[in-house]
């Protein structure tokens, strides 16, 4: 399961919107969709195809793809050297696949920021850079530890040595280990360290309902920020999440009708979540029958046994073919027979690639 660590300043919403995340989940009986502990929440990925499907195959029941989210307490500056809880925290980090990082985008007199100004290119610069001292300080502890294998002249010693020497330039030019232009190789022999600044990082920029936002303001906050996500390779989601905190009380037949009150037209933790799959890299396939329609993650790129591998490796390892059908055009069809009849339904080898929204059947051996 797909594991995103929320991270950010202290005070500006990230707990709210891991809130507002995790008691919006959509229930089903295969996932713990509430929180596992105080800051662990599984969450469904929300998807209209999924509900479509559904009704098509009169499905037993529907089941989404999940993502955990790990709300992690606020860093602060320092956190790399041990201010506040830090060392823990950065532990935390490292173990998730992915970071969201709550960027505060509204100027409230009422609620304070941390730093006593809101800024947030400034924030995101110390949220990284703590993020990225973590990583040098493991790294220098890392080729400390290689010297007695390279002097022994240790083949595989020597090669992450010299990725790690370049990881260590990169961090001196105040770079993201993502931006050391680490070869194929060089990124497998560092793997094992799991580096904080190596996961792709997606930036929530935090908006207030009736607040004075920074992207509605022509002072230039707004600009540096994009500016400064744009040059770290980035992607961002505009979201309030204290209002979509506040949605989640609100029957789905009244949640429109409220957004269009409070001029949030966007469903934001849809648009997050979106933002997430793109961020990663991941697209979403399906299976539907009687019992069961149900939502799959994988990368994009995935080849036909990759995919089945989600379900159950004798889908990969034993893999002959697999029946395929774009979501449109089964929705279009009305069932797996007229779309067979219309030839929208393919059958497709190992090759395959599989594409976002494919319906598929697996027959292995």
């Amino acid at each position: 399961m797909l594991k995103i660590g929320i991270v950010g300043l202290p005070n500006v919403g990230k707990s709210t919107l891991f809130n507002a995340l995790t008691k919006a989940s959509v229930p089903a009986e295969n996932y713990p969709f509430c929180t596992i502990d105080p800051s662990v929440g599984v969450v469904g990925v929300p998807d209209t195809r999924l509900d479509r499907l559904a009704e098509l195959s009169q499905s037993e029941k529907k089941i989404p793809a999940a993502i955990e989210f790990v709300d992690i307490a606020g860093l602060v500056k320092g956190a790399a050297e041990g201010e506040g809880l830090g060392n823990q925290f950065l532990a935390n980090i490292k173990e998730t696949d992915a970071i969201l990082e709550v960027v505060r985008f509204f100027d409230d007199p009422d609620t304070h920021h941390v730093h006593g100004e809101v800024e947030p290119y400034k924030d995101i610069e110390v949220i990284n850079l703590e993020l990225t001292l973590a990583d040098a300080e493991q790294v220098r502890k890392r080729r400390d530890k290689l010297a007695r294998d390279m002097k022994a002249g240790q083949k595989d010693a020597i090669a992450e040595d010299v990725a790690l020497a370049k990881l260590e330039q990169a961090f001196a030019a105040g770079k993201l280990a993502l931006h050391a232009s680490l070869d194929l190789d060089e990124r497998a022999c560092v793997e094992h360290l799991a580096l904080l600044t190596m996961k792709p990082i997606l930036y929530a920029l935090n908006r207030k309902s009736g607040g004075h936002n920074l992207d509605e303001l022509a002072d230039g906050r707004a600009k540096r920020c994009y500016e400064l996500i744009s040059q770290l390779g980035g992607n961002y989601v505009m979201v309030d999440a204290a209002t979509e905190r506040e949605l989640n009380d609100v029957s789905e037949d009244d949640k429109q009708s409220f957004r269009e009150e409070l001029g949030v037209h966007e469903d934001g933790l849809a648009e997050l979540i979106r933002g997430a799959y793109t961020t990663l890299g991941l697209i979403s396939f399906f299976t539907t029958g009687e019992k069961e329609t149900r939502a799959w993650t994988v990368p994009k790129g995935a080849s036909a046994p990759e995919a089945g591998a989600a379900i159950h490796t004798d889908f990969k390892d034993k893999f002959i073919r697999a029946e395929v059908v774009a979501y449109a055009d089964l929705i279009a069809a009305g069932g797996w027979g007229r779309a067979r009849d219309t030839g929208k339904l393919r059958t497709e080898g190992k090759e395959y690639l599989v594409r976002d929204g494919d319906v598929m059947v697996f027959l292995h051996a």
